[in-house]
């Protein structure tokens, strides 16, 4: 059991008043030793809390708490988990971790499959670790929406595919889930002859099942990198796949359009983009449910950069603005880039905006997303050359929440390197054109 050390107290909280302090260990509330957060909160939640606190020096206090319902105590502990992050237990044949280059940093290795960081921020779990009591928990917390990689329906192949005898068995989860309405998201990572075509239908229209308490369910398919020694032999997906893929995608929406009201099922924008389609209009993504799935994120950028274009335009603030600056983005979204760049030249004659498609010398040239450029290829792509008044990264670029690319290298390296102001853009289009206006 992790012990609960506090880090520190919020200035004027309950706790600072009972002169709990930083390095003290939460030891039990209300007669229960928390295993986490959740714990943590739902004991809290009470206007009469009892706390067994334990002093460095081994003292332990027994405090009585009166405040208010769901009063927040104060405390902050060392991690947002108040315990470990729990491992993946799976091999899965698709595994971009696997794919990482030797000689990162072990954070880079950590394989997370954790219900709770699933509701905390939204990552995508694959049900192999929860037990009774862990489907009990989420049930009883309502710890909602849980994002789930269901990768396919068909008991054998899920095993096959996360290389875990339970992988089939845990899917009736799905049902206990859906029983309490505690709401989830779905996703499928496709691979080649593995889980396509019919495997592909199949899962859809299982998962359809579960609408409404599903709420989405997105399709990606496998990133490959350059460093698949001895792993599962996977082949990339080709024009015709992807346009066959799109076909079995839209085809579900339809029906899921009459029987349900929404699409439920999407494609992400590679597939689009890999098939040479147009991507579908802004009503077809169903407010972008799955946008961190790459779900939509072309089409709200665009529809997002003409609303900001024209907002700021007519302010006539910016009108004679100068700027030239240099855009970096993935091999896959050139053509998106170069749309946006046009849509803000054009309203403002004097920006000058070249986009440039960075080779992923890192991972390998198959990987063409944005969000996998590392500092190292910032830097082999741009060295010595002119981007202008400044260099324009995605934050999809960085580790979330740190100024660093996945190859360790920091914004403040490649800033020094390239002698160029490097400026980090948000997700919206607004951002974006405030960015290139220098805003």
């Amino acid at each position: 059991m992790t012990k609960h050390i506090i880090k520190a107290v919020k200035p004027g909280s309950i706790a600072e008043e009972m002169e709990i302090a930083a390095g003290d260990e939460l030891v039990m509330i209300q007669g229960t030793t928390p295993q986490d957060i959740f714990d943590y909160d739902f004991l809290c939640a009470d206007e009469y809390v009892e706390l067994v606190i334990r002093k460095p020096d081994g003292e332990e206090w027994e405090l009585e708490i009166d405040k208010e319902e769901n009063e927040d105590l104060g405390l902050i502990f060392d991690t947002g988990l108040m315990d470990d992050c729990r491992s993946c237990r799976n091999k899965c044949i698709f595994c971009f971790i696997d794919q990482n280059p030797k000689g990162m940093r072990k954070t880079i290795y950590f394989k997370d499959d954790d219900t709770r960081l699933s509701f905390l921020q939204g990552n995508y779990v694959t049900l192999t670790n929860w037990t009774e009591k862990e489907i009990d928990r989420v049930i009883r917390y309502r710890m909602e929406p849980i994002n789930i990689s269901v990768h396919t329906m068909d008991p054998e192949l899920r095993v096959k595919m996360l290389n875990n005898k339970n992988a089939g068995k845990v899917l009736s989860y799905l049902d206990r889930l859906y029983e309490a309405g505690i709401r989830m998201n779905g996703q499928i990572v496709l691979c080649k002859g593995i889980n396509d075509g019919a495997a592909l239908e199949f899962t859809i229209g299982k998962l359809m099942e579960y609408i409404p308490v599903m709420e989405s369910l997105s399709v990606v398919p496998v990133g490959l990198t350059d460093y698949r020694e001895k792993l599962f032999k996977l082949e990339p997906f080709e024009k015709e796949d992807a346009r066959n893929v799109i076909d079995i995608i839209e085809g579900f929406q339809k029906k899921s359009m009459e029987k349900h009201g929404t699409h439920f099922v999407q494609a992400s924008d590679e597939w689009y983009l890999l098939a040479g389609r147009e991507l579908p209009e802004e009503e077809r993504y169903d407010g972008y449910l799955q946008l961190e799935n790459g779900v939509g994120m072309i089409r709200l950028l665009l529809t997002e950069t003409v609303q900001a274009v024209n907002e700021l335009k007519s302010t006539g603030r910016y009108d004679g603005i100068k700027k030239r600056v240099t855009i970096a983005t993935g091999k896959s979204a050139i053509q998106t880039l170069k749309k946006a760049a046009g849509i803000i030249s054009g309203a403002f004659p004097d920006v000058s905006i070249n986009v440039v498609a960075v080779e992923n010398r890192f991972f390998g040239k198959r990987i063409t997303v944005a969000g996998l450029i590392t500092g190292s290829d910032l830097i082999a792509e741009f060295k010595g050359k002119d981007m202008g008044d400044a260099l324009l990264i995605t934050k999809n670029m960085l580790r979330s929440g740190e100024e660093v690319f996945l190859d360790d290298l920091t914004v403040t390296d490649v800033r020094k390197t390239l002698h160029v102001p490097l400026i980090i853009v948000k997700s919206t289009g607004m951002d974006l054109v405030k960015s290139v206006l220098g805003i």
